[in-house]
């Protein structure tokens, strides 16, 4: 006789461009997949009035437990990471949209020590990175040697915690910002590496300090986002890879990353108390 399977309820905490995409398509395609919406979180929970059930929204993040989900999403900011990211493997898996975050050495061992605590998974999606399973095969198989990426986007889509951008000219074309570890970029463009933070764990024998990151200004990028990743393994081997990520002017995330969102968010039906990139 067969037996359907559980539906699983997921909480979303944050509702920006790519929150309410992952919302609508629980709402509309979630059912059919075996999906429900546990619960909605937004800093100004006026924003989801009219646009979310009223059931759904969750107006203190601190209840997120009485929920009872079973995997939460974090789509906002890496301070939720570091304030939430504990409790909520306490309780579901935890999908984590701001990888970023994950630079924090503390706060990484304190993820992974709590994940296999409580036997929940801690998902890395991969955003814009192309081949990140390849490269953690490398990394799990030992041949991997060395990881650059390389992201590309026009000034206007950076999110800096400085002032390096500040004087930007339309026009004035190709500006390197920063080139060095993923371990220094992550607290410079938290909002913007993530795709290199996702690579930085799937090569966990390089860290965020081993794996090289360099982002670039570039006032002709109007309708896309470059990604290149080049990949360096033993005996010769390397690949190099370019993506162009379409996205609109002033986006911090390319249109092409919200539906490897959701195909992300697919994957989280439980893989034990580990990392697991998606």
């Amino acid at each position: 006789m067969e037996t359907s399977s559980p539906i699983l309820r997921v909480g979303v905490v944050g509702y920006g461009h790519l929150g309410k995409y992952l919302v609508d398509r629980l709402l509309k395609d979630g059912p059919g997949l075996g999906l429900t919406l546990g619960f909605v979180w937004n800093r100004n929970s006026d924003k989801l009035k009219g646009l979310v059930p009223a059931e759904a929204i969750l107006e203190d993040l601190s209840f997120f437990a009485n929920r009872r989900c079973n995997v939460i999403v974090e789509v906002c900011h890496p301070q939720i990471v570091r304030e939430f990211g504990v409790h909520f493997l306490s309780q579901s898996h935890f999908m984590v949209g701001s990888p970023s975050a994950l630079s924090d050495f503390d706060l990484n061992q304190k993820l992974r020590q709590a994940s296999m605590q409580h036997g929940r998974t801690l998902y890395v999606p991969s955003g814009a990175l192309w081949g990140g399973q390849d490269i953690q095969r490398m990394n799990d198989s030992g041949t991997l040697k060395a990881l650059f990426i390389r992201m590309s986007k026009h000034p206007s889509c950076f999110r800096l915690k400085s002032d390096v951008l500040a004087d930007w000219e339309e026009g004035e074309g190709r500006r390197v910002l920063f080139r060095g570890s993923v371990a220094e970029l992550c607290p410079l463009a938290p909002n913007n590496v993530n795709t290199m933070a996702a690579a930085a764990m799937a090569a966990g024998t390089l860290g965020f300090t081993g794996v090289q990151g360099e982002i670039v200004s570039d006032t002709e990028l109007r309708d896309y986002h470059i990604v290149e990743v080049e990949v360096t393994g033993s005996d010769g081997f390397s690949v190099h890879t370019v993506r162009r990520n379409p996205a609109r002017l002033g986006a911090v995330t390319g249109s092409a990353t919200y539906q490897s969102f959701w195909n992300s968010l697919l994957i989280c039906k439980g893989h034990g108390g580990r990392v697991y990139l998606c």
